[in-house]
């Protein structure tokens, strides 16, 4: 069981996860690096940093808003 301080940063981790998945602040930039589009790279780093917020998740979280209170 997490802290509620905790169930909230994991909240706010995940909201911006999903937020800034989709680059929109990139559109119509035409910036290239290594030969792909700046946005293509914004992407890979950014499912690289997903996969890393979910492992840690997987780790330490896991359930979490979905325990149910047992009663005898």
């Amino acid at each position: 069981m997490v802290s509620k301080l905790e169930a909230v940063g994991w909240a706010i981790a995940g909201f911006v996860v999903a937020a800034l998945a989709i680059p929109w602040f990139m559109w119509r930039d035409a910036t290239v690096i290594a030969g792909l589009p700046a946005w293509l790279w914004w992407h890979i780093g950014w499912m690289a940093l997903a996969a890393a917020t979910f492992w840690a998740f997987a780790r330490r979280a896991w359930g979490l808003g979905i325990e149910a209170e047992v009663r005898p």
